[in-house]
């Protein structure tokens, strides 16, 4: 796994025009109780193109995640706001990424969510 770069680019100023994009999955790892899982690495994919006027298409896939065994799939339709360094996703579809606020870097959007004994760590490149 490829360590997760600076959250802060020195001299890059985030606007809805050099954020917006095609993104695709980076890294994706989840610690929960102390058990790491690499996504990427079981075959996770994740695109996401954020659009200048807000809007947002793409899918999310994580394979064998959805507690029954079975296959994660959902589309990443929906919208994308820019508030100073963070963007935050409001979308229909009920995963992880409309919980998390993105940390935005040139070319990059990263965020790493704790919810109780449950850890989210995502990175997005362009």
């Amino acid at each position: 796994m490829e360590p997760i770069p600076s959250l802060v680019d020195v001299g890059f100023k985030p606007t809805a025009e050099n954020v917006a994009g095609d993104y695709r999955l980076q890294s994706l790892v989840t610690i929960s109780r102390g058990v790491w899982t690499d996504w990427r690495a079981a075959g996770a994919a994740f695109t996401i193109s954020l659009a200048p006027n807000g809007t947002t298409s793409g899918h999310l896939f994580i394979p064998s995640s959805d507690g029954g065994g079975g296959d994660f799939s959902v589309d990443m339709v929906g919208t994308w706001a820019l508030n100073d360094e963070t963007v935050t996703f409001m979308q229909a579809a009920d995963s992880f990424v409309r919980d998390m606020a993105f940390d935005v870097g040139e070319n990059r959007l990263s965020s790493d969510l704790t919810s109780g004994d449950d850890r989210v760590i995502a990175v997005l490149k362009k």
